[in-house]
């Protein structure tokens, strides 16, 4: 069973930073794209921000830009989403979750196959 493995959450308070971490031993994950999203108490799951296999461009939601910064690092086969800035409205569980396409998108949940179990982000004071 493949498994995608998310951290680095955890309680910041406004204005903070938190960087989340989505690795896996199963596979390569620069032969994926892969997403980032979130899920609040009550909504929907909303994507976050994606990188895309074919040439590692990056997309965001228009609720994270210009505060979270998607990346990868080839050596430790793991994604990250620097997350500055953060606000009360991000907090969330937030998933990784990647796809064989080569190009990823932050709108289409269903492009992706293989999804981590979460890792909880509350930002408070």
């Amino acid at each position: 069973q493949v498994q995608l493995v998310e951290s680095g959450g955890g309680l910041v308070q406004p204005g903070g930073s938190l960087r989340l971490s989505c690795a896996t031993s199963d596979f390569t994950l620069d032969f994926y794209s892969v997403g980032w999203f979130r899920q609040a108490p009550g909504k929907e799951r909303e994507g976050v921000s994606c990188i895309s296999s074919s040439d590692g461009r990056t997309y965001d939601a228009d609720s994270v830009k210009g505060r979270f910064t998607i990346s990868r690092d080839s050596a430790k086969n793991t994604v990250y989403l620097q997350m500055n800035s953060l606000k009360p409205e991000d907090t969330a569980v937030y998933f990784c979750a990647t796809a064989a396409a080569r190009v990823c998108s932050v709108r289409l949940p269903s492009l992706y196959d293989y999804w981590g179990q979460g890792t909880q982000v509350t930002v408070s004071s």
